[in-house]
C-alpha cells in the first residue's frame, strides 16, 4: 500500500464524513465493556454500567432456592442498592417525604418490566436483599437469563426476578 492510500485509510478509521462535516464515529468496544445495564431516570448520576464495571462493584452472594426448579442455587453480584446509591438516588436522611413516592421500573431485554417501591429497595428502611447478579453457582449466566438477573430472594414467587435486565428507571408517582 502506497503512503497516500495509508493516509487515506487512517483518515477513514477515525473519521466518517457526514452531511454537516468531519465526525469522529463512536469508538468500538469489546463486548465485555459495552455498557449492558442503564440506570436512569430520576437519578442525579445516570449510569451505563459493563460487565466489567458490575465487577468493580463490592460484591455479595445470595444464596436461594429457585422457585420454579426447587433448586439450591448461588448468585454472585451487585446489591441494587449499592448501585442506586452510586445513581444518587436519596436515602438516609434524605430519604422522607416526597421521596417515599419514588419506585424504580426493572425492564429487561425481552420487554418484561416490574416494579418496586424505592422504600423496598433502601436497607435502612427493609430488610432487601435485591441483587443485579451476573453469575450462577460461579458461572456468568447464560444467554436466557443474562448478562444480568435481578433477584428477588424474599418475594414468595420469581415473578420479579428479571432476566436479561437492561435497564433501572427511578420515577416518582406525582400529584
Amino acid at each position: 500500500m502506497n503512503e497516500a492510500n495509508l493516509v487515506a485509510a487512517l483518515l477513514l478509521t477515525f473519521f466518517t464524513i457526514t452531511h454537516t462535516g468531519w465526525t469522529r464515529p463512536a469508538t468500538p468496544q469489546s463486548a465485555s465493556d459495552a455498557p449492558q445495564l442503564k440506570i436512569g431516570g430520576g437519578v442525579t448520576t445516570p449510569l451505563e454500567l459493563s460487565a466489567d464495571d458490575l465487577k468493580r462493584f463490592s460484591r455479595q452472594n445470595l444464596h436461594v432456592l429457585d422457585p420454579h426448579t426447587h433448586k439450591a442455587e448461588v448468585y454472585e453480584g451487585v446489591a441494587i442498592h449499592d448501585l442506586l446509591h452510586r445513581a444518587g438516588v436519596p436515602e438516609g436522611e434524605n430519604f422522607r417525604g416526597a421521596a417515599m413516592t419514588t419506585y424504580v421500573v426493572a425492564e429487561g431485554t425481552d420487554g418484561y418490566r416490574v416494579v418496586f417501591s424505592l422504600a423496598e429497595l433502601d436497607p435502612g428502611t427493609s430488610e432487601s436483599e435485591v441483587m443485579v447478579a451476573d453469575t450462577m453457582d460461579g458461572a456468568p449466566l447464560d444467554a436466557k437469563h443474562g448478562p444480568f438477573q435481578l433477584v428477588v430472594p424474599h418475594d414468595k414467587r420469581a415473578a420479579r426476578w428479571v432476566r436479561m435486565l437492561k435497564s433501572l428507571t427511578v420515577g416518582q408517582v406525582s400529584k
